[in-house]
Parts: C-alpha cells; sequence; structure tokens
C-alpha cells in the first residue's frame, strides 16, 4: 500500500483532472447542457433546434479553422475508429500508406490491410516515442497518419507530401484538433473526435474535408462497391448538408462541444488555444529536462507534443504509487498507456487545462517524491 501522504492544499492544481482523452470538461459546457433542457435535449435530430445545434458546430469549426472555399465540415456517428472503417470504404481507391509510430496509426493501416477490395497497404513505421512521414510511391492514393500520436505523445508534421498530386492526404486529428496548428490546405480529410481539445464526449467523428477528397468520396459512391450506410462519408455528407447526422446523434455531445467551440473563438480561436498549450507544454518538458528522476519520453524536442506529454519515471519512483496518492487527493488520469508498459505518466494539457494546473500537478508530484525518497 502507498503512504497515506497528504499534499499541502496550496500546492494541488485547482483542477486536477488531466486526461488525454475523454478530457477536462468546463463548467459553462455542463452549464450549456442544462440550457438545453427542454428546448434541444429530447427532440427530434430532424428539427431546427437540434440541427441548430449541429450548424454551430459546423460554423464554430469553419471559424476556428479559417476554412477555405469548397472545404466542408462533415460529422458522423460513432467516433475516430468508425472513421478509419469509412475512410477504408469511401476514401481510398485502391492502397493506402500508412505512418504508424504508436497505437492508433496502426489501427488505421489494420483496417485498410484487411479490405478484401483494396490492394496490400503500404506502412511505414517508427518505434514509439519517435515519428514516422510519409513518403511518396507509385499507386499510392491516400496518404494517412497521425497529427499527434495520444499512446506515445510524439507529434508529427502536418504538411502534405510533395509529389503525391492526385492522392489524397488524409490526417489523424483527433488528439490534436483544436490544440495544434493546422494549416487546412495541407491535408485533405483532417479528422476526429470531440472528447480531447473539445472537452465534449465521444461517440462522434468530426472531418475537415477538401474540395478534392469531396471528389473522391463521391465518384467511390458512384462506383458501385458496397458500402454500409453507417460507414458511407457520402451518406454523412448528404447529412451533414442538412445539419443532421444519419442516426441519432448524441445531443448532449454536440451541445458541449457547440460551447467549446464558442469559447475558443470568442477568446482568440486558434492563436488562443495554441498559446495555452504551447505554455503547458513549455511547464512539464522544462520539469522533465530539469528534474533528477524524470524524464521526457520524446527525446527529439521537434517531435514533443504540446497536447500530451508522456514523462519516463526513474525506477526509483514508482508510476502507479505515485498516481495512487494523487488520485486520492483528487489529481487524476495521468497514468501512462497501458500497452507501452512503462513507468512513465501522461499528461494531457488541451486548451482547457490552465497551464498553472500544470506546475501545481508538477509540484506536488516533487512533493510527493522528496517524502518517498526519504
Amino acid at each position: 500500500m502507498p503512504p497515506e501522504l497528504v499534499i499541502p492544499s496550496e500546492l494541488l492544481p485547482r483542477d486536477g483532472r488531466f486526461g488525454s482523452g475523454p478530457s477536462r470538461v468546463r463548467d459553462a459546457q455542463i452549464q450549456a447542457v442544462v440550457d438545453a433542457q427542454p428546448h434541444v435535449l429530447g427532440t427530434s435530430h430532424r428539427q431546427a433546434p437540434v440541427k441548430n445545434v449541429v450548424g454551430a458546430v459546423r460554423d464554430g469549426l469553419s471559424e476556428l479553422y479559417a476554412l477555405p472555399d469548397g472545404y466542408e465540415v462533415i460529422l458522423g456517428n460513432g467516433g475516430s475508429t468508425s472513421f478509419w472503417d469509412a475512410a477504408t470504404f469511401s476514401l481510398v481507391e485502391q492502397r493506402a500508406q500508412h505512418c504508424a509510430f504508436g497505437e492508433f496509426g496502426a489501427k488505421f493501416a489494420k483496417a485498410t490491410a484487411a479490405a478484401p477490395f483494396l490492394d496490400d497497404s503500404q506502412v511505414r513505421e517508427a518505434p514509439a516515442g519517435d515519428i514516422a512521414l510519409p513518403e511518396p510511391a507509385d499507386g499510392i492514393d491516400v496518404y494517412a497518419w497521425p497529427h499527434n500520436e495520444t499512446s506515445t505523445g510524439a507529434m508529427a508534421p502536418a504538411l502534405r507530401p510533395q509529389g503525391t498530386e492526385g492522392a489524397l492526404t488524409v490526417i489523424d486529428g483527433t488528439s490534436a484538433a483544436g490544440g495544434l496548428a493546422l494549416d487546412p490546405t495541407q491535408a485533405d480529410v483532417y479528422y476526429f473526435a470531440p472528447q480531447k481539445s473539445f472537452g465534449s464526449d465521444g461517440g462522434l467523428w468530426l472531418a475537415l474535408v477538401s474540395p478534392a477528397a469531396i471528389e473522391r468520396i463521391e465518384r467511390i459512391a458512384a462506383s458501385g462497391r458496397w458500402i454500409p450506410a453507417t460507414l458511407d462519408l457520402a451518406t454523412a455528407l448528404e447529412n451533414s448538408r442538412a445539419n443532421q447526422t444519419l442516426n441519432t446523434p448524441a445531443v448532449a455531445t454536440l451541445v458541449m462541444l457547440a460551447e467549446q467551440l464558442r469559447w475558443l473563438n470568442g477568446n482568440g480561436g486558434m492563436d488562443f488555444a495554441l498559446s495555452r498549450t504551447a505554455e503547458s507544454a513549455r511547464r512539464i518538458y522544462q520539469w522533465a529536462d530539469a528534474s533528477d528522476f524524470a524524464e521526457t519520453f520524446v527525446t527529439k524536442p521537434s517531435a514533443r507534443s504540446s497536447v500530451v506529454a508522456t514523462v519516463d519515471l526513474s525506477p526509483s519512483v514508482d508510476s502507479s504509487v505515485l498516481r495512487t496518492i494523487l488520485r486520492s487527493q483528487g489529481v487524476v488520469d495521468i497514468d501512462p498507456y497501458r500497452k507501452l508498459g512503462r513507468n512513465q505518466i501522461r499528461v494531457g494539457m488541451f486548451p482547457a487545462v490552465d497551464p498553472d494546473d500544470v506546475s501545481a500537478l508538477t509540484a506536488s508530484i516533487d512533493w510527493i517524491v522528496e517524502r518517498l525518497q526519504t
């Protein structure tokens, strides 16, 4: 059993939630759900009250990303896992290239590799903590990789690879969207779920799609390829243009997402979001670099994520003991990704996280470790 240490209240974060998804939810988002009763919650998603919320989400994302003419925001039921299957059916014509440097990039690669109607996928791999980048190759019509690998805290450039004209660039922004910089013209499809920077719940996917992606979606749909209705991006596109989803969405999730977008855009948009995540990242990496018991897992500074930090601990500091003490005092969800199997912590630093809370977290950790080692 870990020792019964009581962290001084003045050291503790004001809000102890540091999850990498689901992430911290702001009080205003909960109030927005309360205010949605009874005119939005429990009403038809085919009628104006709910459709207006969907419209606010689509408009809010268009504003946040300053989407170019011709780009659209589409959404559908299910999270990023469902989108991998939808993309396999509706975006890849014959062969995809994937960059896999963690759990989630590898999962999308498995989806296209298993599709009997596609050629074998090409997979470029890098070990956990590093990144792999796309490389132009003959016969590839989709280049896909995660902008931010949630499992490892490694961040890759969101840049369209040169020499890939005619192919689509498809980037997984699930833990990056709303917290890392993006030039939307560098991607044909930038997709994500809303439970990270947008502080909402899962069960929904959203995507920023280019005119080229729209043309691909519509062409594949018209080709006669069998596509399940729930995974048909042409159906999602049609419904999104009407501010709805094929099946009933989780309306409270949409309400929370719309409120988070209102907060972000109302405070300066992407510049505001990036300033907060960058400052949180600066504080935790500076702490780890100066610590005698902590070390940043991602060794290349350019690949260190501003939204998910992974920090290795020396063998003298048992992560499970440390996390148990913190959890007993309201500091939660800094567990490492289970499949990495490392003695480390993983800290979500999405825009709703106050950088001062990150500093309080590291101060609390220092306080605990000092007492554990004496």
